[in-house]
């Protein structure tokens, strides 16, 4: 037998593809959504899902940090969505129907997919709440139709209130003031990345997730990538100097898994033939095993 099938060191992927420990005490879902079709910049996010699986082969399943093992979760992974070839809008309904369980891992694709994945929380927008993790606002207007630069401003547009969304990570020289001001217009909460870095990524997050906690009754997180540091993110089209480290992220993710009423995860904007050294995939592969190791803890305490 190789050392790379070491009985004693469980990998990743093998809990993705079912194995789980006889007194697993819950479960959450994994969804692939490879749209690219809404993308700004071309590239080929629709990979992405297939390249965060993979990396799952290097990961473990115990999180020393917590002294937990993810396989205490049964997980079921339902594959990719026939979304690859579709525009934002074509693609809307498919990954809405789609994302009805909870909780849930959306593996994108691009930012597009952030839109339906909040509907499909519950017809009830005003119920809702999104916390993005990202280095823009993606408030771009939506005269061009839907893009992954405007998933939060069609939210606004479709009954989201600007209360309930918290951005965390904003870089300056990213965004533009049109952009800010519509932000602000609309009540959105903001915590740049130097806010991040000045307060602590468990203050900024828990002071958001205790907000909407009075406010709402679920939460949907988007995380893009391009929230990290460009040399840390080099498969996202977006990221640039100066953003958040992947230990903050990777916290973040870990938070926002152990809060009650966080119900879906989305991961995206990687385009795997871009990434150096896997980066960037294993960074999204990380967050994933920090948000299933909160959701333990989340569990734990029920």
């Amino acid at each position: 037998m190789s050392l790379y099938q070491d009985p004693h060191w469980p990998r990743a992927s093998t809990w993705l593809a079912g194995a789980c420990l006889p007194h697993a005490m819950g479960s959450m879902t994994i969804l692939g959504a490879p749209s690219a079709k809404g993308s700004i910049t071309p590239g080929r996010c629709d990979l992405a899902p297939a390249a965060i699986r993979k990396a799952l082969e290097r990961f473990s399943t115990y999180d020393l940090n917590t002294g937990r093992d993810v396989r205490l979760l049964r997980v079921e992974d339902l594959g990719d969505l026939d979304v690859a070839a579709l525009a934002p809008e074509e693609a809307f309904e498919p990954i809405r129907d789609a994302v009805a369980g909870q909780p849930l891992v959306l593996l994108g694709g691009d930012n597009s997919i952030t839109r339906p994945g909040v509907h499909g929380l519950g017809p009830d927008l005003a119920q809702c709440g999104l916390l993005t993790l990202d280095a823009h606002f993606d408030l771009r207007h939506l005269e061009g139709g839907l893009t992954n630069g405007n998933p939060v401003r069609a939210l606004l547009r479709d009954g989201l209130p600007g209360d309930h969304i918290f951005q965390i990570g904003l870089q300056s020289f990213a965004n533009s003031e049109a952009y800010a001001a519509v932000a602000w217009e609309a009540g959105i909460h903001v915590a740049g990345a130097d806010c991040v870095r000045d307060r602590g990524i468990d203050q900024v997050l828990n002071d958001a997730l205790a907000y909407l906690d009075q406010r709402v009754e679920r939460i949907y997180v988007d995380l893009d990538l391009d929230v990290l540091d460009r040399i840390h993110a080099p498969a996202t089209a977006g990221a640039r100097p100066g953003g958040l480290m992947p230990h903050q992220v990777r916290r973040a993710a870990y938070l926002c898994g152990a809060h009650p009423k966080v119900g879906i995860l989305d991961l995206v904007e990687i385009d795997p033939t871009q990434d150096v050294a896997d980066a960037t995939v294993l960074a999204a592969a990380a967050c994933l095993l920090e948000f299933a190791s909160g959701l333990l803890g989340r569990l734990s305490r029920e």
